[in-house]
């Protein structure tokens, strides 16, 4: 897994690519973590090049959703990813985008 993160006006995207897993899901958690206290802005997780996440990924986005609350949106989901928080209701909660700029752009209506 890699992982980068970068400031787009008040908010923050966090680019995630490869396998998210309990071996490597931990550099996440701290990312967004990091992101919740110094961003004022939404906090937008780029998934478009995530091809495989586990239950502890899982975990850890809505632990995530748990402090930033609407702040943390999904966005540019892989279609693993689309299917996994499909299935597992994750989409039904948290707030979904297909790209980071419409995320962004969330903030600005």
């Amino acid at each position: 897994m890699s992982l980068s993160t970068r400031e787009a006006g008040r908010s923050t995207v966090i680019a995630v690519r490869g396998e998210m897993d309990l071996d490597n899901v931990g550099e996440l958690d701290d990312a967004l973590a990091a992101a919740g206290r110094v961003c004022p802005g939404s906090v937008v997780l780029d998934l478009a090049g995530v091809t495989f996440l586990d239950s502890t990924t899982i975990n850890v986005v809505l632990r995530a959703h748990r402090v930033l609350g609407p702040r943390l949106r999904l966005a540019a989901l892989s279609p693993f990813v689309e299917r996994v928080l499909g299935i597992t209701g994750i989409t039904d909660v948290l707030p979904v985008f297909h790209a980071v700029e419409e995320a962004l752009e969330a903030d600005a209506v």
